[in-house]
């Protein structure tokens, strides 16, 4: 089966980025940042918002605003930093610093809610706030490891692959944005027996699978192949 491209060189150049395309991407990553640390994030659904989670976002969004304003967020730019997907053109550190933590999180929390899930199926008991106050940080600094040697997508050192790259990235967002709010609603309405914690694991996987499917084969935003060598814009 063949894979629909995107032909660089008939997508419309932007030499800057218009304001309200910047502040639609601000809020992303006050999410990517704010979820940062797993069990506070857990705590979040768990039982709500609270003062830790106040003084936190306050700093994400401190720190994000700054950040922002002087351009170091992806799509956040006064204009766009990828103009020819061939060219070797160094992946700056704010590019590297953002799609590590996101890639982190899209792994991390994948992971370990299917952990939790399989330790719930063979023990018949619940321990997934233990195993994010164990396994999280673990986890999500091994990822942020492999991102500060350049072993993630969109996450090297050089950009020229960009094109491929971001298929990966967004098609594993994509997944995990359909599969993640799914689980949610399924822990809080399904019973917490065996068979209530099996058809969440294959809920779960099965949506990972189908959308990570859909992505490869380039059915969702963003993640056809950009043909090398022609002319585009990335985000």
């Amino acid at each position: 089966m063949s894979i629909p491209v995107e032909y660089a060189s008939q997508r419309k150049i932007r030499e800057r980025n218009k304001l309200y395309y910047r502040l639609n991407h601000w809020p992303i990553w006050i999410f990517v940042f704010f979820i940062a640390p797993g069990p506070l994030t857990f705590d979040l659904f768990e039982r709500g918002f609270d003062a830790r989670m106040a003084m936190w976002l306050g700093a994400v969004l401190a720190g994000t605003a700054v950040a922002g304003l002087r351009g170091r967020l992806p799509g956040v730019e006064p204009k766009p930093y990828i103009i020819r997907f061939t060219e070797d053109r160094p992946n700056p550190l704010y590019r590297r610093i953002c799609y590590t933590f996101a890639w982190s999180e899209v792994i991390t929390f994948a992971v370990l809610n299917i952990t939790g899930l399989v330790v719930a199926m063979a023990t018949g008991r619940w321990h997934l706030k233990e195993i994010y106050r164990d396994g999280y940080f673990p986890l999500a600094v091994s990822i942020w490891i492999l991102g500060a040697i350049g072993l993630l997508p969109r996450v090297k050192a050089s950009t020229k692959g960009e094109g491929h790259e971001r298929r990966y990235f967004y098609g594993s967002v994509w997944a995990v944005c359909f599969a993640q709010p799914a689980l949610w609603l399924m822990w809080k309405g399904l019973p917490r027996t065996r068979i209530g914690d099996t058809v969440k694991l294959l809920v779960f996987l099965g949506i990972l699978v189908f959308v990570g499917h859909l992505a490869r084969l380039g059915r969702l935003p963003r993640t056809r192949p950009i043909v090398p060598g022609e002319i585009a814009v990335s985000d």
